[in-house]
């Protein structure tokens, strides 16, 4: 479900396209902020699988490893246009105190005055969280039920989607009634590449091991995607690993964690910067451990 933390408050959404889709702008480069830090409007920062429990010491893991990141992006020179968090952000199921934890560690994002959208994965509890947190839910959703936007960059519109279905429910579920929001906003918004974003992996492309735990309609949604030619890529998390793969010329970006791995000989905690353009994005891998083979490492994706 897509959480919005903008500098104002999510209720304060910035610019609407027809009716039902609630689209959310950058500001351009020429913006400012008090400290007179501007916007690189061509980058994005891209975080996923936070799960932050209330018990976690500073100390521990997941914690340190998010306000590691959080510190290096405040530290860049130039602000991202926007930072995504992709679902996961609470430890097990979605407590009160783990929202609440999650919170303080993102706080120094929105006190730099960073655009900061969030989604909500199989661990998060969408009622839970607006209890925490009650000035991210908007009045009115486009669709019952669903948390969802458009967050308009210079080169591409993000489309973050809700495939949440129950707290602890691994499978992640668009909907058809989302499915035709979704339709009907990419109609409207074909001005630029559009980039899905949703925690749970299509059961397309990629690692078929992986599939059972992914979007149960994965097809019905890619119909929808393939129809669309500027729809150019789909960014998940959830499998708390890096990968790249391509569906029927939709590229398929799987992000790493900020909090664990299964196998550390395998794989790595740490985010990705993605620097957009009008015919692709440069993706660049940043892991917490500083001397990792992956850290600083980039890949170009072309559009189709």
């Amino acid at each position: 479900m897509p959480i919005h933390i903008p500098t104002s408050t999510r209720r304060e959404f910035l610019g609407t396209l027809g009716a039902g889709v609630v689209a959310f702008s950058v500001p351009g480069s020429s913006h400012a902020t008090s400290n007179t830090q501007q916007i690189e409007q061509d980058v994005v920062c891209l975080l996923n699988d936070t799960h932050i429990g209330e018990k976690h010491p500073p100390t521990s893991a997941r914690p340190k490893n998010l306000n590691q990141i959080v510190s290096q992006i405040i530290a860049r020179k130039l602000k991202p246009a926007a930072v995504l968090i992709n679902g996961d952000l609470a430890s097990h199921d979605g407590q009160p105190g783990d929202y609440r934890h999650f919170a303080k560690l993102i706080k120094p994002l929105q006190t730099a005055n960073i655009n900061l959208h969030l989604t909500m994965g199989n661990h998060d509890n969408r009622e839970t969280f607006y209890q925490v947190m009650q000035e991210q839910q908007l009045n009115e959703s486009p669709v019952q039920s669903k948390h969802i936007a458009v967050v308009q960059t210079k080169h591409a519109n993000f489309f973050l989607l809700d495939a949440l279905i129950k707290t602890m429910v691994t499978q992640g579920e668009i909907g058809k009634e989302q499915l035709n929001w979704l339709a009907d906003a990419l109609d409207r918004m074909n001005d630029k590449p559009a980039i899905i974003m949703v925690h749970q992996n299509p059961r397309l492309g990629g690692d078929p091991l992986h599939f059972p735990g992914g979007l149960i309609d994965s097809q019905p949604l890619w119909e929808i995607l393939e129809a669309h030619k500027h729809v150019k890529a789909y960014f998940h998390g959830h499998i708390h690993d890096r990968g790249f793969a391509k569906h029927k010329g939709i590229h398929i970006v799987n992000c790493l964690a900020t909090s664990y791995v299964a196998d550390k000989t395998k794989s790595t905690t740490g985010w990705t910067t993605a620097k957009l353009s009008t015919n692709g994005v440069l993706l660049t891998t940043n892991t917490t451990d500083p001397a990792h083979a992956w850290n600083n490492q980039t890949k170009e994706l072309t559009w189709r």
